[in-house]
């Protein structure tokens, strides 16, 4: 057989057709037996928005055979505790889908959205802010990946009054926590070809905290030697990010200044309501909105349904690939994409005027 009748051979085996559309497929992924079982995925509504957007999901997995079945669960923010079977639940299932869960403002009441990361030691917050092609947006280019200490920090919650009207508030850094949300930063970047890890930090303040949390990503940097390392104090961060967003790769940062960071790129990249993330751990993994998580919406915006679920689309996209159902990801991530550069069904935050349902179908209409 000649080079040319080899070559031609190979692009006729990588093509397929569906319809009029020609397509080409990757390298094929090979499942171990057993892959194809479905899976039970526990399922928090949640508050607000949360029981329109869970359920966006859940229309668009059935729509698509995916192999996952939920176990929902009746939780609200105001709640003092997580109801019992919960915990139970996600360590069995060891995934979990979440809507927003109220944080009450004050009062001494902790937050549940805290809570089951700490319970789960779900150190890990990854959102991914990113242009999505047709949604317009102040800045191109925008590609971050924020991994954020999920454990510790100003959200250890240790807060006494010391006398009336004096308020003790103690920020936690240690050297174990730090060392390992920099390793999984640093892991992230080299298994998704990313190049640069950025370190967030307030060390010219926070000498001995933020210090010790610069060394241990220091630490860490030298052993990926192929992955460019820098740091930068946070205020700085904040005007970099809404200057010159296409700079930065992957950033790692303590807790309280990855939930600003985080909700900054977001909202230059095109908002919160389109923003991907999960919280996971060394065996637990809690998939939401990436952006602004304990966020449920405007009253007028439940009541009109007309959330947008594109946020938790996404995330479900990142689930499918973390349970291992690649094809049903990409599937699904292809769909809302479609959808989105389409412009022709959005909802009210991306100057729209459709309804999370409409969105639901419109998603559907686009699955292959």
């Amino acid at each position: 057989m000649s080079r040319r009748q080899s070559l031609s051979l190979l692009k006729n085996l990588t093509r397929f057709t569906t319809g009029s559309k020609t397509q080409t497929r990757s390298v094929t992924y090979m499942p171990r037996p057993g892959d194809g079982k479905p899976r039970p995925v526990t399922l928090i509504p949640g508050d607000g928005i949360g029981p329109l957007v869970t359920n966006a999901v859940e229309q668009v997995m059935e729509a698509m055979h995916a192999p996952v079945y939920f176990e929902p669960f009746d939780v609200h923010g105001d709640m003092k505790s997580l109801p019992e079977g919960l915990l139970e639940s996600i360590k069995k299932n060891k995934v979990c889908l979440k809507g927003g869960l109220k944080t009450p403002v004050g009062g001494g009441v902790s937050s549940l959205n805290v809570n089951l990361r700490k319970d789960l030691d779900l150190f890990a917050s990854l959102v991914n802010c990113f242009n999505l092609p047709g949604l317009e947006s102040r800045h191109e280019n925008v590609d971050i990946v924020v991994i954020r200490e999920n454990t510790e920090g100003e959200y250890a919650g240790l807060e006494h009054e010391v006398v009336p009207g004096v308020v003790e508030s103690l920020k936690v850094i240690t050297k174990f926590c730090s060392e390992r949300i920099a390793k999984y930063a640093f892991e992230y970047a080299y298994l998704n070809n990313r190049k640069k890890v950025t370190a967030v930090h307030k060390a010219n303040i926070m000498k001995l905290a933020d210090g010790l949390f610069l060394e241990s990503c220091q630490e860490v940097a030298k052993k990926y030697p192929s992955i460019a390392y820098n740091e930068i104090i946070v205020d700085n961060c904040c005007m970099q990010l809404v200057a010159r967003p296409e700079q930065f790769d992957v950033m790692v940062t303590p807790n309280l200044y990855g939930n600003l960071v985080a909700n900054t790129a977001a909202g230059i990249a095109g908002g919160t309501g389109v923003m991907p993330g999960g919280n996971v751990g060394a065996e637990y993994a809690v998939f939401e909105q990436g952006a602004s998580a304990g966020n449920v919406g405007k009253d007028t915006t439940e009541e009109q349904k007309n959330a947008n679920p594109v946020a938790l689309l996404l995330s479900s996209a990142m689930m499918l690939r973390h349970l291992q159902f690649p094809s049903f990801a990409d599937r699904l991530e292809t769909a809302v994409k479609r959808v989105i550069a389409e412009g022709k069904c959005r909802t009210e935050d991306l100057g729209g005027k459709s309804t999370t349902q409409e969105v639901v179908d419109a998603v559907i209409s686009k699955l292959d």
